[in-house]
């Protein structure tokens, strides 16, 4: 069975981080919600207070099959900040694990760290402009390589189903999910 770790820094944006989570579930995909902070109690950018299943110093050595990195103006900026975060992608990814960023998260995290490697990535508004690592394309969610990235919050869906479908190596569940919760993917 596959295993995601969502990484959530004070201010992470919980719709994007909530939604990705629930359908990974759904789709009896196993997920770990990990803290980055000296708690698992994280608060996100609209101040909803959130539990998570562990720190990510309690998780740090375990290997996921893919990364999903939640975007949110201080929550990007928090999971940037932290070496331990950059350690853990940086395992990931040398590992050729999923990395998977969405929104801020991308340009902020990976491009501000030197960890999008010339692949091509989506982030939120202007912040690719100045990203320097990376090729930047402009669509709902992008993958090169390992990196699969999507553009913000109303694309959450479609970054979701994607990364399940990858994940499950099969799109026929994923669709059919999709299907049943009237969401065209």
């Amino acid at each position: 069975m596959a295993k995601v770790a969502v990484l959530l820094a004070p201010g992470f944006e919980e719709a994007e981080a909530i939604v990705t989570i629930d359908i990974l579930r759904r789709l009896h995909i196993e997920v770990d919600t990990l803290a980055c902070a000296e708690t698992r109690a994280v608060v996100s950018y609209h101040s909803i207070p959130m539990v998570a299943d562990h720190t990510l110093a309690e998780r740090n050595g375990e290997l996921y099959d893919a990364v999903v990195l939640p975007g949110g103006p201080q929550g990007s900026v928090n999971l940037a900040a932290s070496p331990e975060v950059v350690r853990f992608v940086t395992a990931h990814d040398e590992a050729n694990k999923l990395i998977c960023p969405i929104c801020s998260a991308a340009a902020r995290v990976l491009g501000g760290n030197g960890l999008l490697k010339g692949r091509r990535y989506v982030c939120s508004g202007d912040l690719w402009q100045t990203i320097t690592d990376g090729e930047y394309t402009d669509a709902p969610v992008v993958e090169d390589q390992n990196l699969l990235s999507g553009k913000g919050l109303g694309h959450v869906f479609d970054f979701a189903f994607t990364l399940s479908a990858r994940l499950l190596g099969d799109e026929a569940p994923v669709r059919d999910h999709a299907d049943h919760i009237y969401y065209r993917w």
